[in-house]
């Protein structure tokens, strides 16, 4: 299976300045040197707590966000240089569902309206093409035909998600980022987004960057994993190797928070408890940026910074003592 996407050493910093209006100028590096590829028709996930660098990361890879270098490629050309018609075109191939339903419609159109915007910016079908490959995709995300002349505040809020859902499919794109598209929905609601997700990546053999914080949701929609801390990747892998076999402190953290009906697993497990505050991200520390709250750093940690590394089986870590 082919890469569709392929990040490399991808960074975004944001100027800052200290001590006031007249203070020193210096920059935050919200996603410092990332890598990562994702493979057609499949999802890899992006973990990690608030402030990690994860949505940063997929504004970016969307051309949302300016980088400041690194190289984005889509089908092996790289995006991030491009500018006027040619990213006009790349907008078609990469779509967004944002986090929140209820801020992400504009409340004065209607659902029909919100959903064909994107082939009105993006496409020149005729009106009546839009119109049926809109009322096409109301039924393809479970949506009545009636309720597309409906406003967005007399929808719930699973069905508002399931607009822009809708919206993001309406360029047939090839790569879909889903920034934490259900941690506003009640639970019963996420199951139901999840699995509409899921149905839509198999009908239409979509790719999804999906983002979140909730590592449950994430083992139910990824193939493989990357976990974010600091703007940096310390982990990625394989869904099943990374739940099977955690190898970084941070991660094995996140996992042991995890909650399980299985009672045998759940008296096994033993909650790993990650103490302190992260550190200044305008004035990282030396060496490992998870040394000051890892239970298993050692000198070493707070001097060197450790690389990435692969393990030879596609398992890769940012640990000197992984």
């Amino acid at each position: 299976m082919t890469d569709l996407l392929n990040v490399e050493n991808l960074t975004v910093r944001f100027e800052v300045k200290r001590g006031g209006a007249f203070g020193k100028k210096a920059h935050l590096y919200a996603v410092d040197d990332v890598s990562f590829t994702v493979k057609a028709g499949e999802t890899l996930a992006i973990v990690g707590e608030s402030g990690s660098g994860k949505t940063t990361a997929a504004l970016a890879v969307a051309r949302l966000q300016a980088a400041y270098a690194g190289r984005i490629e889509l089908d092996g050309e790289d995006i991030l240089p491009m500018e006027g018609e040619a990213l006009r075109q790349v907008r078609q191939k990469v779509q967004f569902i944002f986090q929140d339903p209820y801020s992400s419609l504009n409340p004065r159109k209607r659902a029909e309206a919100i959903v064909q915007e994107p082939l009105d910016s993006l496409s020149d079908k005729p009106a009546a093409e839009k119109a049926e490959i809109v009322k096409g995709l109301f039924e393809a995300v479970g949506l009545r035909p009636e309720q597309m002349r409906l406003f967005p505040h007399q929808f719930s809020g699973g069905q508002r998600q399931r607009i822009g859902i809708a919206r993001a499919l309406a360029t047939q794109p090839e790569l879909i980022i889903c920034d934490e598209p259900v941690s506003a929905l009640d639970v019963a609601v996420q199951a139901q987004i999840l699995n509409l997700l899921r149905k839509l990546q198999k009908d239409f053999g979509l790719t999804y960057l999906f983002i979140s914080h909730d590592l449950g949701v994430v083992q139910h929609m990824s193939d493989s994993i990357a976990v974010m801390y600091m703007g940096k990747v310390v982990e990625h892998a394989r869904r099943m190797d990374l739940f099977s076999n955690p190898r970084h402190p941070y991660t094995q953290a996140l996992l042991s928070a995890v909650p399980t009906v299985d009672r045998a697993k759940r008296a096994a497990q033993k909650r790993i408890l990650i103490p302190g505050d992260p550190p200044d991200p305008v004035n990282l520390p030396k060496g490992c940026r998870f040394a000051n709250r890892c239970p298993v750093a050692q000198d070493k940690c707070r001097q060197d910074e450790p690389a990435l590394l692969d393990d030879g089986k596609g398992h890769r870590v940012a640990c000197h003592f992984s």
